[in-house]
């Protein structure tokens, strides 16, 4: 592998319930009750994907740019400096580094949220190549997002890479995208969800990847 791109959200940051709680919050206050676990099924996908599944076609064109904003202020000012990593994350990046691959971030967030995330994680001075929805038409589960981190790592062919990711909808980007792509629990998702979806290998967190560094696909 010459290069490993990694999910954000549910993969490196703990923030699945924090992403739900404003999603449910944000649609709520435009009249849109949605039962919180509904909306925990589709975090990993960005607003222009999930906003779809519970706002009807023609109140989206009318109310979708104000809820989206408004989901993005209840999630910086209630839940952002909450957010912790998941443990080992600057360790497991390092590693990746060591062994001689590049790293970059692809993430369905914002591209403010994604620069908050790398100071949270401590990651800001090993990671130099991100992209977010701000830098696509469609987030995922479309292949856009992991399509222009490939460009951004410059050279590396699909073959070369590999995803590390917590949703189907990562999964399901990535093989659109032609890259493999390891899975891990700690967004919630459940384990035959992510096999289905086409993770060639499933670990608990970034931890127990690191742990596991030798033996896994990142490896090479």
């Amino acid at each position: 592998m010459k290069a490993v791109i990694f999910d954000v959200d549910g993969t490196l940051i703990d923030s699945v319930d924090a992403h739900a709680k404003a999603w449910q919050e944000a649609l709520g206050d435009f009249g849109i009750q949605v039962p919180f676990e509904e909306v925990r099924a589709q975090i990993g996908k960005g607003g222009d994907q999930l906003m779809p599944v519970f706002v009807p076609r023609d109140e989206l064109e009318r109310i979708g740019e104000a809820l989206d904003a408004h989901r993005g202020e209840i999630f910086k000012a209630r839940y952002l400096p909450t957010l912790r990593p998941f443990p080992s994350v600057r360790e497991l990046v390092q590693r990746v580094i060591a062994s001689g691959g590049s790293v970059a971030l692809a993430s369905s967030a914002k591209a403010d949220e994604v620069d908050t995330y790398k100071r949270i994680a401590r990651i800001e001075d090993l990671i130099s190549k991100e992209t977010s929805s701000d830098d696509v038409e469609r987030s995922k589960p479309h292949p856009d997002i992991f399509q222009a981190a490939l460009a951004r790592l410059g050279g590396v062919l699909p073959s070369e890479a590999i995803v590390v990711g917590d949703t189907p909808y990562d999964a399901e980007a990535a093989g659109k995208a032609g890259l493999a792509i390891v899975g891990v629990r700690c967004g919630g998702f459940p384990e035959s969800d992510l096999r289905a979806a086409g993770c060639m290998a499933i670990y608990q967190d970034p931890a127990d990847l690191l742990a596991r560094f030798e033996q896994s696909p990142l490896k090479g």
